[in-house]
Order: structure tokens, then C-alpha cells, then sequence
């Protein structure tokens, strides 16, 4: 989104006749970055308004970011509206969505100097309050851009600002898209909906993915898009070199979902099953070569006996080891609830029979709570927790590939030490345990070993 004049020329205008450029609806997502300052940075957890009031409800730290957030989205905006009253309509938008923001923070802060009133018990509704504000942004702005270009361009809020109304996420996208003329119109829709469900209790910030998924089963579309800013390819160009990449092409939403529990999202999960539901087909491309197809994502998956992608993520090996486990129930139970208390993602899994280990994503400080209440429960257990990086080698079926033998050595042959490797009996995934500072450099040799050997094969022309 913070490529938006490139994406309206691209995208939204192009080549495209007037006839062309309707019946399509766009869910949009904040600008880059402004997510990040209204709640908590996603990788390294740096408090944003949402953490900084939650952390002190009665301090003042909050209202500092809570501004410094406006003048971004105001800077962010400024540079792309090329008209002065564009720029003064969404600064007055930018205003008005911020100090209402600020006056329901202080009015909560004020109920909470009260003993009847517990500020705990409304922070769902307060994140759910931020989250909205930076789509409700981004789409304000989006939409004077293309109106600017002439574009019948129309912003539909599901932020519900200022609604006094709860309704269900489907009677919110009914009423919504109720009166738009989809022939004539082209809806830009906030990613994030207010609705009873609370989206950021369910999904958090896969929230937009899965407002895009319901409107696309909702309104029976010929086909969901995802528009990114690279191809889904075979690795990070931004690791590997994006003359190195190949574009995945066909995959499974098996596939799909191994790269979402790797951070690598290509849709959230519940968005992809809504979509199967629904019979609606997926297709990620690049914003930028609108001409390319992209990649299709459906139950047919990709080509046989080939790895489509490798990728990886920092983690922490938070290791229980109990000798009196052997033959008990429990231990895991245990481990589970503490980390699902702490809202720690659990990528993978290992244990024997006095060893439970969980591979996990989250902050340092959470893992230590984790471990403490594990402790608690059984005081002669060891608890410890490694940093460590975990790559995987994944494809829509691996089965003929050897990919466990052959990752191996070519991660021996790249000197780089393996702490652990493991393979599913599905054989959609390879997972290697390596060191952390090593994460960058075990992509590229897997990805030389598995992606390089395809890209060298003659092509065969009848």
C-alpha cells in the first residue's frame, strides 16, 4: 500500500477501458508500518499505542505514540496525494479518527480511577478500536487517489466508526456492499470489520485476509486475488536474489499452510478455508506485473516430486525434561496451556519418551513466564529454551524427493552444523534445526540444492 500511485496506474488504470475497470472490489490494508504503531511491532514486539496503554493504563506514554502515529499516517498520505484538498480532506480524517481515539482511551482511563471498573476486561475492545484506524486510513486516501484519476471510486467503512450498532461480520458485509452498484462503482474496502465476532480476538492480524475471504464467498466472485509485492516464489528474493527465485505457479492449500505456520503467509488459514467452502479459486500475483498470472492455489497442488518452496524463521527450543514422564500422561497438557496462555506460536514439535521440546515464536519475556508456570506444576522437571532457526523445504508432494538425505548434505557440504531435521509422513515439509545466525545462509544452500537443480534442467519443446 505504500506503493499506491504505482499501484493505481498499474493495478487500478493500466490499459483498461472504461468497461474494464468495474466489477472488482478491493480490500485494502493499512499502509506500511502504521499497524505496528497503533498495537505492538509484529517481529520485535516494540510497544505501540494499544501495548503502551496496556501497560499503563494510567500514564500518559500512550497519548505520545497515539500522536506520533497521526503524523505518520499524515506524512505517509502527504506524499501521495498529489492535491492540495486531497491532503486537507484526509488530514481532517486523520484527525477525526485520532482524537476520537484518544478521547474514548482517556475516558476509559478515567472509569478505570473507579473501583467498579475494570480497564482488563475492555482491552479487546480498545484493540479492536486501533486496529481498524490504519485500514479506515489507507482506504480513505486510496479512494481519493482514483476518484483524482476519475475513477467512480467508493470507501466502504467496516470499521464502525462511531456505529452504535454489534452486528454479525455478514450482516456487516451485507449491509455494506447493499446499495453499491458494482457495474458502475469500484468499492475500496477497509480490511479490518467491526463486528460481534471481534476479528482481533479471533485472528489478530490476519484479520484483513479474512474480511477479504468473506466478502469474496459472500458476493460469489469469479475469483479472489491477493495482490503482493513479489511473485509467491520458491524463496525471500530479498535472501536468495530474485534472479535465483523461481514463481511457484500451481500450488496446494496444503502448501499454503506450512507457509502460514512459517510466517510466511500466503493467506491466513481460516481465509483459505472460507474460500475452499466456498468454491471461490485463489490466485496470488505481483501488484507490480499485472499481466503475470501469478500463482494459483486450489486441491489440485503443484507439480509432483518438487520442491516449491524453502523458508524459515527464528525460534526458540523451549525443552521440558521430566525422567519420571516415562509412561505418565500430562506433561504435555501442561507445556500446552502455558505456552497457549502466553500466546506463544508453536511451529513444530519433537519429543521421546522423557522430552517434550517445542519450537516456538514469540517474545523472550513470554517464554519465561511459560517456563515458570511449568515449573510450578512439576518443580523437578528442567526447563530450558535455545535459540535456534528452523528451515523448511516444502512442496505439494515431496515424496520422490529424498529431501530429508539430500538437505543434509547439502547443509554439511555448506559447513553449517544441524541440530535436528525432521520429516511428516504427508511429505509436504522438511524441517532443519540450525543456528540462528546461520538462518540466512541455510536458505540459500537448500534452496541451490533443491530450486538451482530445477532451474538447470533442459526444458523439453515438441
Amino acid at each position: 500500500m505504500s506503493r499506491a500511485p504505482e499501484l493505481v496506474e498499474k493495478l487500478f488504470l493500466g490499459n483498461r477501458k472504461p468497461d474494464d475497470l468495474y466489477n472488482r472490489v478491493f480490500v485494502v490494508s493499512a499502509f506500511g508500518g502504521i499497524t505496528n504503531m497503533l498495537l505492538e511491532h509484529k517481529k520485535t514486539g516494540s510497544p505501540g499505542v494499544y501495548a503502551r496503554f496496556a501497560s499503563d493504563d494510567r500514564g500518559a506514554g500512550w497519548q505520545d505514540s497515539l500522536r506520533e502515529t497521526a503524523e505518520c499516517m499524515c506524512g505517509v498520505h502527504s506524499e501521495l496525494l498529489s492535491h492540495a484538498a486531497d491532503r486537507d480532506r484526509a488530514d481532517a480524517f486523520v484527525r477525526d479518527r485520532m482524537e476520537g481515539a484518544r478521547a474514548c482511551l482517556m475516558d476509559l482511563q478515567r472509569l478505570g480511577s473507579y473501583g467498579h471498573f475494570r480497564i482488563a476486561q475492555q482491552m479487546h475492545t480498545v484493540r479492536e478500536l486501533l486496529s481498524g484506524l490504519g485500514e479506515a486510513h489507507s482506504a480513505f486516501v486510496l479512494t481519493l487517489m482514483l476518484q483524482r484519476e476519475g475513477v467512480n471510486a467508493r470507501f466502504v467503512d467496516l470499521s464502525g466508526w462511531r456505529d452504535t450498532a454489534n452486528p454479525k461480520l455478514a450482516e456487516r458485509l451485507a449491509q455494506a456492499m447493499a446499495d453499491i452498484d458494482l457495474t458502475t462503482e469500484m468499492p475500496i474496502v477497509t480490511g479490518y470489520a467491526h463486528c460481534d465476532e471481534g476479528l482481533m480476538r479471533e485472528y489478530d492480524r490476519g484479520y484483513s485476509e479474512v474480511v477479504f475471504a468473506h466478502l469474496a464467498a459472500q458476493t460469489n466472485a469469479r475469483e479472489a486475488l491477493i495482490h503482493k509485492e513479489f511473485h509467491l516464489s520458491s524463496a525471500d528474493p530479498k535472501i536468495v536474489g530474485v534472479e535465483n527465485t523461481v514463481k511457484i505457479g500451481r500450488t496446494s492449500y496444503d502448501v499454503a499452510d506450512q507457509l502460514s505456520n512459517l510466517g510466511m503467509e500466503a493467506i491466513h488459514p481460516n481465509a483459505a478455508r472460507i474460500l475452499r467452502r466456498a468454491d471461490v479459486p485463489l490466485r496470488v500475483t505481483n501488484a507490480f506485473e499485472p499481466e503475470d498470472p501469478g500463482t494459483l492455489i486450489g486441491p489440485e497442488g503443484g507439480e509432483a516430486g518438487r520442491v516449491e518452496m524453502v523458508t524459515g524463521l527464528e525460534v526458540q527450543a523451549f525443552e521440558l525434561h521430566e525422567p519420571d514422564m516415562v509412561g505418565l500422561k500430562g506433561y504435555d497438557a501442561c507445556a500446552l496451556e502455558a505456552l497457549t496462555r502466553h500466546r506463544l506460536w508453536i511451529v513444530s514439535k519433537h519429543s521421546n519418551a522423557n522430552t517434550i521440546t517445542h519450537y516456538l515464536s514469540g517474545s523472550l519475556k513470554a517464554i519465561k513466564r511459560a517456563e515458570a508456570d511449568v515449573l510450578k506444576t512439576y518443580p523437578n522437571a528442567t526447563v530450558t529454551a535455545r535459540s535456534l532457526a528452523l528451515v523448511s523445504a516444502i512442496g505439494s508432494d515431496l515424496s520422490e524427493v529424498q529431501v530429508l538425505l539430500r538437505g543434509l548434505q547439502a547443509l554439511q557440504d555448506a559447513g553449517i552444523e544441524v541440530h535436528g531435521a525432521q520429516q511428516g509422513l504427508r511429505r509436504v515439509e522438511v524441517q532443519f534445526l540450525v543456528p540462528r545466525d546461520k538462518l540466512d545462509e541455510s536458505i540459500k544452500a537448500l534452496h541451490a540444492a533443491f530450486v538451482g537443480e530445477q532451474k538447470a534442467r533442459p526444458k523439453l519443446v515438441a
